[in-house]
């Protein structure tokens, strides 16, 4: 089981983006006047992959301080003026301190890795030792936790820089909203939602904060924020990466994973995270089958000769993104590819929201509860005791902070859901959970299949304004299967709706099948070639790195 880790002495880094980002930019404006009036850029930073930055490190032309300096400069633009992106809860305040020592470091002994300083921002459910733990909640507002994730501590290992933890869904569900860190806004188009859990990752990344950022997924929480700000993600097989230090949602489901603007930053930083963690018995199932490189396999012919299947049952419910999905199919017909359509059972189409619903909800309410139950005093120690403290924020407490009905409803019915020890979860997690891997491998074994791939949401993002989606529309997607199974599913960009909206395109395969998708993921994306920067969050004139 994941341990759950105390949180330390509480500590509120919130304030002023606008005037912090200025300190710490001005700190290195001579050096970043001197570089720009010098420096004659090769490279836009938003196409930059994280080979491209790295190769800009070594040719001199490039520091990761001042790779940091850019980043920040973008927040700054971006996240609480300009558009108002509003992606950020917590800047981490030493980040240019934390670069110049990396800088230092690879000038005397070389690169610890390929993320030896490259910047990266974090949902704000994973642990880190130096800046608070959320949730996007008010109810746990300056928890500072004792040490880092899993995840996080390999981060840092390998030499990233944490450069910011961003806004969620609150716990990690609902909307693309939290009670602490407000609306995040999606930068394609600003009435528009950037779905969520991971909402706040995926604007992030899209509007180029940094190279790299790490969201969790449960239900499609990396997923869906993926195809809507036009960027790549990985829900990764159950047990892969280790979720000790992140907040739980519902550990049957739960995995963290990578989000970026293209599938070799995906792949180069998932090598550095797999392994098995005693602290989370899940990655168990990983042992032998886990991979410490998994650039080996991104090669451009990859679908050269590949099956792929089409999961019809996830098209017909919008026009534009079927025709995306349409032309992604031919462009891996022209690349080699078999497209196969595929159907899935009636019955599991039937049964996937309430075998979801069925897990989802008793967890949420026994493991946060494990959970609060190490905070300090002052923190709710119950799902009851957070249901109740809800209750007393009534009105907004500042532009951006204030009550979160939708989510704090939900909790109450979660509270309400059963025990785990209820024959109503029980039967799913033990009966019902294998019988959708049995049907799904069984869908891929039977066509031959190499993936099945599907639209990652069946719609275009919604409008923010707009009511919340019915029943039946909530079932369309397909992403819940990757959880129910434990599944991997990687998400790329397909292209654009008529109103200029991202559309993406998931390719799903059995329990550790990472190299496979990514190799397939990656020959779609050189071909198709189908991300773009968003228009309300627009290259700078300083954006470019490389050798002149």
């Amino acid at each position: 089981m994941v341990q759950i880790k105390p949180f330390g002495a509480g500590l509120t880094v919130r304030g002023s983006i606008k005037s912090f980002t200025s300190r710490l930019v001005l700190s290195a404006c001579l050096g970043m006047t001197a570089w720009s009036s010098a420096w004659a850029a090769q490279i836009p930073l938003a196409t930059a992959t994280i080979a491209d930055i790295n190769a800009a490190f070594k040719d001199g032309s490039l520091t990761s301080e001042q790779l940091v300096t850019m980043y920040l400069a973008r927040i700054e633009a971006y996240d609480k003026q300009g558009p108002k992106i509003n992606a950020v809860i917590t800047l981490n305040p030493k980040a240019l301190e934390i670069a110049k020592a990396l800088d230092a470091e690879r000038k005397a002994k070389g690169p610890r890795s390929p993320l030896h300083g490259i910047p990266v921002v974090l949902k704000d459910n994973f642990d880190t030792f130096d800046l608070p733990t959320t949730g996007g909640s008010l109810m746990l507002e300056g928890s500072l936790p004792p040490d880092d994730a899993f995840i996080v501590k390999r981060l840092r290992d390998a030499g990233a820089i944490i450069l910011a933890k961003v806004n969620l869904s609150e716990f990690a569900s609902g909307a693309a909203m939290s009670s602490l860190g407000g609306q995040t806004l999606n930068p394609h188009d600003l009435t528009r939602t950037p779905s969520g859990s991971s909402g706040g990752t995926g604007a992030a990344i899209a509007a180029d904060y940094a190279p790299l950022g790490f969201g969790t997924d449960t239900g499609g929480s990396i997923r869906g924020p993926s195809t809507s700000n036009g960027i790549v993600g990985l829900k990764p097989t159950h047990g892969l990466l280790s979720r000790d230090g992140i907040i739980p949602l519902a550990l049957t489901f739960d995995t963290g994973g990578p989000m970026a603007r293209s599938v070799y930053d995906v792949a180069v930083s998932l090598g550095l995270l797999t392994g098995v963690d005693s602290a989370d018995a899940a990655t168990q199932k990983s042992k032998g089958k886990f991979q410490k490189e998994y650039t080996q396999y991104l090669k451009k012919d990859a679908l050269k000769g590949a099956r792929i299947g089409i999961a019809r049952d996830f098209l017909g419910a919008d026009e534009e993104v079927d025709w995306v999905i349409e032309a992604a199919l031919n462009t891996m017909r022209a690349q080699g590819a078999t497209i196969v359509d595929v159907r899935y059972p009636k019955w599991l189409l039937d049964v996937k929201t309430e075998f979801y619903s069925a897990v989802r909800y008793p967890e949420f309410a026994a493991q946060i509860g494990d959970y609060l139950a190490t905070t300090k005093p002052q923190y709710p120690k119950n799902i009851n005791e957070l249901i109740a403290r809800a209750d007393s924020f009534h009105s907004l407490r500042d532009e951006v902070s204030g009550p979160n009905p939708r989510r704090w409803t939900l909790m109450k019915r979660e509270a309400a859901s059963g025990k785990l020890d209820d024959f109503r979860y029980t039967s799913v997690r033990d009966q019902g959970l294998p019988l959708v891997r049995t049907a799904l491998e069984g869908i891929i074994s039977f066509n031959k299949l190499d993936a099945i791939v599907y639209p990652t949401s069946p719609r275009r993002p919604a409008l923010l304004a707009a009511p919340p989606a019915g029943p039946g529309e909530a079932t369309q997607s397909a992403t819940n299967y990757a959880n129910l199974s434990g599944f991997p599913d990687l998400i790329v960009p397909a292209g654009f709706t008529g109103d200029h909206l991202p559309v993406g395109i998931s390719f799903f395969g059995p329990a550790f099948s990472e190299p496979k998708l990514l190799a397939l993921g990656y020959s779609f994306e050189q071909a198709s070639q189908a991300i773009r920067m968003p228009i309300n969050t627009p290259a700078k004139a300083s954006d470019l790195i490389g050798a002149p």
